[in-house]
């Protein structure tokens, strides 16, 4: 579709990078269930593993039905271009491997996802990569943190899972300044393209786990990376290809391509659900605080309001009594289920500090803002009054 580009983000879901079925006709995307694909020649075969000729090789390479994923969120993230990968911890690692060398410096919020923290806090410096920690929520101690060396500056926008905000035009205006050749990376997976776009916002290089909402239905464990093509080539052929290996399976991208296709009215659901589970909590005597960028509350509304288009579905709360009320209220509830992940059209709860950021240390948890008795909850689609009145009777066991 040629003037696909123009049209609304809704429409852009449903059809875009749709490569169609010339052959047989079928309106669903194919599954190129395959590893290998089939020279016409030798001569064919050398072209393609020198560049010289387009087409498929080897599915670690790339494979039609992932082209079209990629390509659709390439289109609704605004990015030159996109490569799949096999998990959210997979785009990440394939696209910093590719940006970094020893001897290269880091610049990371102190508040990500755990396995984040761990890649970079244990991973990366094992060979020689340098990494600062510091509240990206402050521009000013990101700028003081930079050096002549840094590389990459790294934010995740929410955060995860204190829902803090990184104003990413600033930060990416300061990294820019203090050395051109510096990749601002934004993990987006809170909000989809649907809420925020980093790249517009001055951002270089934008990384999904799908397994969220891209996907939307906890059947898939998949991510992306989403950039300039130059950076996304150097990614596809170094950083997937040859050090982490972690390639999307076509089967899994047919399911993203499905689920994307209702991404829209999805996130449109999930955040009214959001947000009137975030004023029931608010209310709700047991509860002592609540992280949610769609409150007046919330310590970062203001910049939310500016950043996102609507405030997302991911609340954190803080239990007056700490880790026993918590375990109590995840114990008993009825309609919510207890279990990591987020995103899916189920409403999830999970305790932070005991699963999802247990690589850090207390003091590490201490200074990223995650208390012992911080509870993160993903609002799902059901009724929302079916999930409130389930949080109800459970936040009501612990009344005092």
């Amino acid at each position: 579709m040629e003037n696909i580009k123009e049209m609304g983000f809704d429409t852009r879901a449903i059809h875009g990078g749709h490569i169609g079925d010339k052959q047989f006709g079928s309106l669903a995307t194919p599954i190129y269930q395959t590893s290998t694909f089939i020279f016409d020649s030798a001569e064919q075969g050398g072209n393609r593993f020198a560049g010289q000729e387009n087409g498929y090789i080897y599915t670690r390479l790339g494979n039609p039905t992932c082209t079209e994923v990629e390509e659709k969120l390439a289109l609704l993230e605004g990015g030159e271009a996109a490569v799949a990968t096999g998990s959210g911890m997979g785009a990440i690692s394939s696209a910093l491997w590719t940006a970094l060398k020893a001897g290269d410096h880091v610049v990371a919020s102190d508040t990500l996802y755990g396995c984040t923290f761990a890649l970079l806090n244990h991973g990366l410096t094992r060979f020689g990569i340098d990494v600062t920690f510091v509240n990206a929520s402050n521009p000013e101690e990101v700028r003081e943190a930079l050096r002549p060396n840094t590389k990459v500056v790294y934010l995740e926008s929410p955060a995860n899972p204190t829902l803090k905000i990184n104003d990413i035009r600033k930060i990416s205006d300061i990294a820019h300044k203090n050395n051109s050749d510096c990749l601002v990376f934004v993990d987006n997976t809170f909000c989809t393209p649907c809420l925020q776009r980093p790249l517009e916002l001055g951002a270089d290089v934008v990384v999904h786990s799908a397994t969220k909402y891209l996907n939307g239905h906890g059947d898939v464990i998949a991510g992306f990376v989403v950039g300039k093509q130059d950076f996304i080539n150097q990614v596809r052929f170094f950083g997937l290809k040859d050090m982490t290996g972690a390639v999307l399976s076509p089967f899994d991208a047919y399911l993203i391509i499905r689920g994307m296709k209702t991404l829209p009215i999805r996130m449109e659901r999930h955040c009214k659900n959001a947000m009137e589970v975030a004023k029931f909590l608010e209310a709700h005597p047991a509860v002592d605080k609540v992280y949610y960028p769609g409150l007046e509350s919330f310590e970062d509304y203001e910049l939310a309001k500016k950043q996102m288009s609507h405030p997302g579905a991911m609340i954190s709360f803080e239990l007056k009594g700490g880790v026993e009320e918590g375990k109590t209220v995840m114990n008993n509830v009825k309609l919510s289920t207890l279990a990591v992940s987020l995103g899916d059209a189920e409403t999830l709860i999970q305790h932070p500090a005991s699963m999802t950021h247990s690589p850090y240390t207390a003091e590490e948890r201490h200074a990223a803002g995650i208390s012992d008795g911080l509870v993160r909850l993903s609002v799902g689609l059901e009724n929302v009054e079916d999930i409130i009145a389930d949080l109800k009777q459970s936040l009501d066991l612990i009344v005092k």
